[in-house]
């Protein structure tokens, strides 16, 4: 059943993200399927949130708005200074430029581009300093492993690389979509260790996953049930150190 949330978006113009009665339905061959109804959510500077919810809850959906993949069929979105809602295409691929950073659970790495010319790529879209690379891919480990093709790294090993591209681009805003859910338990572990160091860095991190015991080391934890939220707050029971996660 589903119940009010235990806290709603405040006026706050400080907020970092802002989504204001925020709704996506698609039209699936007549039938109306409502991924997200009515959410109200904002995200301060260097939180870090965990988005948990199960499969078909709706908590990609929120990330790919929240970082302009997809657009709202209602309600606003403001990220970083801009309302995202309704921006032209030019306008919105210079915000993902300029704004946000993905992490994807299948990685997303150029197969046939090494670690280092990966994390170049992202470098050059931005327009920056392509010797930053080296210095990203060191910060998370892999400054030895730098011409490896993805096909010759582990499975944890490449989602550092995704990290190291997404750390390239010097945006404040970084979007997860299940890091860990492709990995062992103790690389998913040192994965979030590197989240939680870029949090400690100023920037801002939103997970989403369906493993609440992930939920247990974030700032604050907002849950999903049908496209709504149900509650959202710190984590049941306090925030605990990674060291104590299990899964």
């Amino acid at each position: 059943m589903w119940m009010e949330p235990t806290s709603t978006i405040e006026d706050d113009s400080e907020a970092l993200i802002r989504l204001e009665n925020v709704s996506k339905r698609y039209d699936m061959n007549s039938i109306i399927v409502t991924a997200l109804d009515s959410v109200d959510l904002q995200v301060d500077e260097g939180e870090f949130l965990v988005v948990l919810g199960p499969s078909g809850s709706g908590k990609t959906t929120l990330l790919n708005m929240i970082g302009a993949l997809d657009s709202p069929t209602s309600g606003d979105i403001s990220v970083a200074g801009m309302n995202i809602t309704g921006a032209h295409r030019k306008e919105l691929f210079a915000f993902r430029r300029r704004a946000v950073a993905f992490i994807f659970q299948s990685f997303n790495l150029f197969p046939g581009l090494t670690a280092l010319e990966n994390v170049q790529f992202a470098i050059d879209i931005n327009k920056g300093d392509r010797s930053e690379a080296q210095h990203v891919l060191e910060e998370v480990g892999l400054g030895e492993r730098e011409r490896h093709f993805p096909h010759e790294l582990s499975g944890g090993e490449q989602q550092r690389v995704a990290i190291a591209r997404a750390l390239a681009t010097g945006n404040p805003v970084l979007l997860a979509d299940e890091p860990t859910g492709e990995l062992d338990f103790r690389t998913g572990v040192s994965i979030l260790e590197l989240l939680q160091e870029q949090v400690k860095s100023g920037k801002t991190v939103l997970v989403v996953t369906h493993n609440r015991e992930i939920s247990r080391v974030a700032d604050r934890v907002v849950e999903l049930s049908s496209g709504r939220i149900v509650s959202d707050g710190p984590s049941k029971g306090g925030r605990a150190a990674i060291s104590d996660l299990h899964w």
